[in-house]
């Protein structure tokens, strides 16, 4: 899969902050949005470049609470 194909999407009012998911990002793009505070209280997970995501779903897996889904690109 080549990159810059592959999106990463978060329901981010579901995300309390864990930062399981950033942890295990090979290519270091799960961030916390630092500016922003979800409906929960919590500060959300993000992308900061999504060209570089790789489609691994790494982040979706660890995540605790299902709050990430990684949309692969058909080909």
């Amino acid at each position: 899969m080549a990159k810059g194909k592959n999106r990463v999407v978060f329901n981010e009012d579901l995300c309390k902050g864990c930062e399981l998911c950033n942890t295990v990002c090979p290519t270091k793009i799960v961030i916390m949005d630092k500016g922003r505070i979800n409906k929960k209280g919590y500060t959300p997970a993000t992308v900061k470049e999504m060209d570089k995501c790789i489609g691994c779903a790494m982040c979706a897996r660890i995540c605790p609470d299902s709050v990430i889904e990684v949309e692969k690109e058909q080909q």
